[in-house]
């Protein structure tokens, strides 16, 4: 029996065509900065997003350490959300490593931080206080459930940006999600942010691998940080290789696994004890009645052993599911997932 793995769209793996053009890759050494297939990915990914100029790197979370390690100095302060990814689940690299100081602003239910919330973190020209350096916004944001930040939002906080001698940093894991979800090209989601980082793998389903993206000079500063982070690679054209075909064709095909979820989360309302409490571009979040004669736990652990079928209880929210699409689940799927929830339930 296959697999259903709604866990995150993190367990994507590799389509065909990326297995057959990482092994057909053409190679160099990227620490000499002649590894072709890099090179290729870094420059695509630049002008996809309307910037001067990108870095590879491994992950999202070393990405966006790379990015504030580049634009701030020691015992600055950055205006970030209560939620966002860097502050919750990136084990606070930006105080460890880069001795940055967090200044947490409210994200709202609709991924939002008030302007005027960030009006009140940027700290007085104060010598007691240390100096406002930055402000990141995350978009998809992950723990507000998906949900997209729209352009307009995204130019008002690079105006309050601009205002205060503030750079603007986006945390754009999903950033092509937030695009389909707009039906904008995504240069209209980044134009007033000095740097960007973006996962090739999740709903790209690339294997590995980020790109951080931003003007000239910050991106030498950000290979700095990424080579003493242990970031920096040889042959790693093997993974771009496959980072291209996440850019330009699977950017094109997200607006599928947003359709799915909606589709997906329609199926699972229907079931009699399931409450559907959000669903936005290609996450679900749902509950189960707590009157229901199984745990949560109980519950997924009978979907995996008699549907094979995977989810897990949500960690940002006790009683609760969160459900991610991608490529591999297709409708099929869906209808499977529905059934067996039903019958688990009944």
């Amino acid at each position: 029996m296959d697999t259903i793995d709604l866990r995150s769209d993190t367990v994507s793996h590799p389509t065909a065509a990326m297995r057959e053009a990482m092994a057909k890759a053409e190679l160099g050494d990227d620490v000499f900065h002649d590894d072709p297939t890099v090179n290729q990915l870094e420059a695509d990914a630049a002008a996809m997003l309307g910037k001067e100029a990108a870095v590879f790197v491994t992950s999202g979370t070393q990405g966006n350490l790379c990015a504030l390690l580049a634009h701030c100095q020691r015992g600055e302060s950055i205006i970030i959300g209560d939620t966002s990814h860097i502050f919750v689940n990136e084990q606070g690299g930006m105080a460890q490593i880069g001795g940055l100081i967090p200044h947490t602003a409210p994200v709202q239910a609709d991924a939002t931080m008030r302007l005027d919330d960030l009006e009140k973190a940027v700290n007085p020209d104060d010598e007691h206080k240390p100096v406002t350096r930055l402000v990141s916004l995350e978009n998809t944001h992950n723990m507000a459930g998906g949900v997209p930040i729209s352009a307009e939002y995204t130019a008002a906080v690079g105006d309050f940006a601009r205002r205060n001698g503030l750079i603007l940093h986006i945390d754009g894991a999903r950033i092509f999600n937030a695009a389909a979800a707009y039906g904008v090209d995504v240069k209209a989601l980044v134009a007033d942010a000095d740097s960007v980082t973006f996962c090739l793998s999740k709903g790209l389903c690339a294997p590995v691998g980020s790109v951080l993206v931003g003007g000239r000079d910050f991106i030498r500063r950000a290979r700095r940080a990424r080579k003493a982070l242990g970031g920096s690679l040889r042959q790693a054209g093997v993974l771009a290789a496959a980072g291209l075909i996440a850019l330009h064709e699977m950017t094109d095909r997200l607006i599928e696994d947003h359709q799915n979820a909606q589709l997906l989360a329609e199926g699972l309302s229907e079931v009699p004890g399931v409450r559907i409490r959000s669903q936005n571009t290609n996450f679900i979040i749902f509950s189960v009645a707590p009157d229901n004669e199984l745990t949560l736990d109980e519950f997924v652990r009978e979907l995996r052993q008699e549907y094979n079928i995977l989810m897990s209880p949500y960690a940002g929210e006790a009683g609760v599911i969160r459900l991610r699409t991608h490529y591999w689940i297709d409708r099929r799927a869906i209808a499977k997932v529905v059934s067996a929830v039903r019958a688990t339930l009944s």
